[in-house]
């Protein structure tokens, strides 16, 4: 007896420890259960076909349309989960939203003229049964399959979140300046693995970034050296050249798959292994001993980065998102229903 009293004593704590975690579990669960491929099927009918024509009209516009997307949909996840609250803009009533953090303030406009596009369709066929956030989540699988991407499904029946604060920003988006450890433990507080990081990153292989998120590397990388040893010394000529004046000009960008910028491929993490990676986040994947064996992978196996990326952005996809009471169907994106401070 004396036995089995000190074993209980000693499973207790842990016990208490693991019972928050099954909590949220079963709480992610739960909501997920509310969700569906099929969710508009009698509500919206037109939803899909709706939201293609504009994907695809938006994209043979702007070829740059599909990064964009994807850059928001991932922004706006990462950060209270997939709500849409990166959509909303600033007013009196809520002076710095979301999308006007620092880390915000570079995401492309056209990704949200996709959106408001697709929404004021929608409200003119199914007004106030269709949310912003299970738009932008649509969009983005949409146009990496429109890419050469993976098609994956999307769940939907998502609302959109009540709060938008740029405040609420810092700490879950990674930066230019951050280590390896660093992104890690980021994507990991999250629920993410390593190899799911690194299969999310890949969707670098697609879009652009800023001059000024890279030119330390091109300029002033130290008290000796302009240019990062790491970079590929004939890429960073070519740089240095196109982002010249990028202080003067500060919408001065690179693409960040040098190779096939608008085709989503594999080619992004073949660019690492040769010195072509833009940022330095993500040339250090091909040199970290916990992410290097994942980016040889996909650079040797682009089915299986496909089946990856497609599996990791499913997760994203179903991130805290909220359902009933927890949230609204927005008449339009950019705006709640009702002025709500913070």
């Amino acid at each position: 007896m004396a036995g089995l009293k000190l074993k209980i004593n000693k499973t207790f704590p842990l016990i208490i420890l693991i019972l928050p975690i099954f909590s949220v579990l079963a709480k992610q669960a739960e909501l997920n259960l509310n969700l569906n491929k099929d969710y508009y099927q009698k509500t919206c009918p037109r939803f899909q076909d709706i939201v293609n024509q504009h994907v695809t009209a938006k994209q043979q516009e702007m070829p740059t349309t599909a990064a964009a997307v994807v850059r928001v949909f991932f922004h706006d996840c990462m950060v209270d989960g997939c709500d849409g609250s990166t959509l909303v803009a600033s007013n009196a009533f809520n002076p710095k939203a979301e999308r006007d953090a620092d880390i915000n303030l570079s995401l492309p406009g056209d990704a949200f003229d996709l959106v408001t596009r697709i929404k004021t369709d929608l409200e003119l066929h199914c007004p106030g049964v269709v949310s912003c956030t299970d738009i932008l989540a649509t969009a983005a699988r949409n146009l990496v399959k429109m890419t050469g991407g993976p098609f994956y499904e999307i769940l939907l029946g998502r609302k959109d979140g009540l709060v938008s604060q740029a405040s609420r920003v810092k700490g879950n988006l990674a930066l230019p300046n951050m280590t390896m450890t660093e992104i890690i433990n980021q994507f990991k507080q999250k629920g993410f693995t390593i190899q799911e990081m690194v299969a999310l990153v890949g969707a670098h292989t697609i879009g652009f970034s800023h001059c000024k998120e890279f030119s330390n590397r091109i300029f002033h990388f130290d008290q000796t050296r302009p240019v990062d040893p790491k970079m590929n010394p004939k890429y960073a000529e070519g740089l240095r050249k196109l982002c010249a004046n990028y202080t003067k000009d500060t919408t001065m960008a690179a693409f960040n798959d040098v190779m096939t910028p608008g085709k989503f491929d594999n080619m992004y993490y073949r660019n690492l292994q040769h010195g072509l990676g833009l940022l330095a986040t993500d040339q250090a994947m091909a040199d970290d001993p916990r992410t290097k064996p994942i980016v040889d992978h996909y650079a040797s196996n682009e089915t299986a980065f496909f089946d990856d990326f497609a599996k990791a952005m499913e997760k994203v996809s179903l991130f805290q998102i909220k359902t009933g009471n927890d949230g609204e169907i927005r008449h339009r994106c950019d705006q709640f229903n009702n002025i709500k401070v913070g």
